[in-house]
This record gives C-alpha cells, structure tokens and sequence, in this order.
C-alpha cells in the first residue's frame, strides 16, 4: 500500500490541462527565457565583483588603521626632532653669547668660568646633534613606512574603484537585458493559452518548467525515464500535457523522443 506521504506518480505524469504539440513546443522558448531572466537578476542583485569589493572594503580599513599608525609614530618622531633642533639652537645662541663674553673679558676668573662652561655647551651640543642624526634617521625610516602604507593603500583603493565601476556597468547591464528579455517572453506568452502557461508557472516554481524529452531522458533533471512511464506516455495523445514524474517539469515530446 502507499504511503500518504509518497507523490503519486500517475498524478504528476498527467495534467487535465490540454495543448497543441505547437504551443507545448514554445513553453521550450519561455523555459530558455525564464533561465535566462533568472541568470539576469542573479547578475543584477549579486555582481561577480561584490565579493572581492567586501574584501576590499575590509582590507583598506585595516590598512587605513596602519596607515593611521605609522602616520602618529612618524608625527612624534618629526615632533622629537623639533624639540632637538630647537634645542641645538639654544646651545647655539649660548655659545655665541658666552663667545661674546669671552672676547670681552678682563677678569681671569670669569674668562676661566666661561672656558668651561663653552666646552660643557660645546659638549652638550655634540650630543645634541648625535641624537638629532639618530631621530633624523628615525624620521626617514617612519616617512618611508608611511609612504609604502600609502602606496599600498592606493593600490586596494584603485582595485576597489575599478572593480565598483565595472560591477556598476555589468548591473546596468544585466537590468537593461533582464528587461529585454521580460518583453521578448511576454510577446512569446502572449498567444500561450491561459491554462497552459499557468500550468507551465506553476510547474516552474520547482523545476525547469518545461523540458525535452530525449531518448526517454527528462532533460529538465536528467534523468532516463523507467520503460513504464514511457510506456504511458507513448500512450498519451499528442495535445496531452505529460510531465516528469521526477521533477514534475512539463515534457515535450518530439522525434528524438524515443516513443
């Protein structure tokens, strides 16, 4: 006994709904159409290039948070070497001064005190511009991380645009010919019989609609009909509406049919 839950295939292998072998011949037509609106819409509400834009979109933020790093420790270096070359002109203009004051000196123990504190400025100047060469190396370095950062930045970004504009252009694209194509099934549909396509619409919903039958193979789901169903579709008459009973898809039979 079957069970309630089985399909009946008797059930699916025949409609009540009747048509020429001319108009069951056009569903092929409107099935072709429909797969390709179907290729449109997928084009139109999800580009090619989307995946890559969102990893894009993801990498260039994580490389703007570099590029924002790289941008701070290269500011307080080149705040470092401010504060340093300020500092050396200090010692500088001292030294000038206390130059000065030397030159004009009368008094031994004054010039003497000046002496000194000229080789203290003189060293400390010294070490001054070591560590200004050392920052000054250290600035070089940190500009030369940010130039790269930007560089690469530039990079992702051009990518992302290029890729943007060119999936812009392809949805433009698929909307102009998911629309050409809605106009060529209407015009094709238009002398369809009513029952038919909403037989054939409602059919579509689960499979290709409407499909040859080659050589006893359904050539919606590919699969090779059991000799039983070919048996009572040779059976059928030729305006009968006979379908797959494995996918449900409308068959239309033709020489190549094997009947």
């Amino acid at each position: 006994m079957r069970r309630s839950d089985e399909p009946d295939r008797a059930a699916t292998r025949f409609d009540s709904v009747n048509a020429s072998p001319e108009h069951q011949r056009i569903l092929l037509d409107v099935a072709d159409l429909d797969r390709r609106i179907a290729q449109a819409e997928r084009a139109r509400t999800k580009p090619a290039q989307a995946a890559r834009i969102t990893e894009l979109v993801a990498i260039r933020q994580e490389q703007l948070r570099e590029l924002t790093n790289l941008t701070g420790a290269r500011d307080d270096v080149r705040t470092e070497l401010t504060r340093l070359e300020s500092d050396v002109k200090l010692v500088e203009q001292r030294r000038a001064r206390d130059a000065e004051r030397l030159a004009a000196a009368t008094n031994s123990k004054e010039a003497q005190a000046l002496e000194h504190e000229l080789a203290s400025l003189a060293k400390r100047q010294s070490d001054l511009e070591d560590i200004e060469l050392d920052v000054m190396g250290r600035l070089e370095d940190a500009e030369a991380a940010v130039a790269a950062q930007q560089a690469l930045l530039g990079t992702t970004t051009a990518e992302g645009s290029a890729l943007t504009a060119q999936g812009k252009a392809d949805v433009a694209a698929a909307t102009d010919l998911g629309a050409q194509l809605a106009r060529d099934r209407a015009a094709i549909t238009a002398n369809l019989p009513a029952g038919l396509l909403a037989d054939y619409d409602r059919r579509a919903t689960n499979s290709a609609g409407a499909a040859l039958l080659i050589r006893g193979t359904c050539e919606g789901c590919r699969i090779v009909l059991p000799s039983t169903d070919l048996n009572d579709i040779r059976r059928a008459a030729e305006d009968a509406v006979v379908s797959c009973p494995e996918c449900g898809c409308i068959l239309v039979r033709t020489e190549e049919s094997g009947l």
